[in-house]
């Protein structure tokens, strides 16, 4: 699954365009590198998302199409 649409479908960004703009700003990387919203996630990817001053280290769990709400977060595990 597109990187763009994971962020959008587990949650941690709300609009899939907002995603791409983050990807298009390197705010996001993948193991440690820059990616665009094309990469293809994997379980066991260490994501890195910067909102400004806050940073966000999440751990893929899971890849799936169409998530609920309530089981979004079991998508991910947030790494200190």
């Amino acid at each position: 699954m597109r990187l763009d649409k994971w962020l959008k479908v587990s949650r941690l960004i709300k609009r899939r365009t907002v995603a791409n703009e983050a990807c298009d700003n390197q705010r996001v990387t993948a193991n440690g590198r820059p990616v665009r919203a094309s990469y293809e996630v994997k379980e066991g990817d260490l994501l890195e998302l910067r909102f400004g001053e806050r940073t966000v280290k999440v751990e893929v769990l899971v890849v799936a199409d169409n998530v609920g709400k309530n089981d979004a977060a079991a998508m991910y595990r947030e790494v200190l």
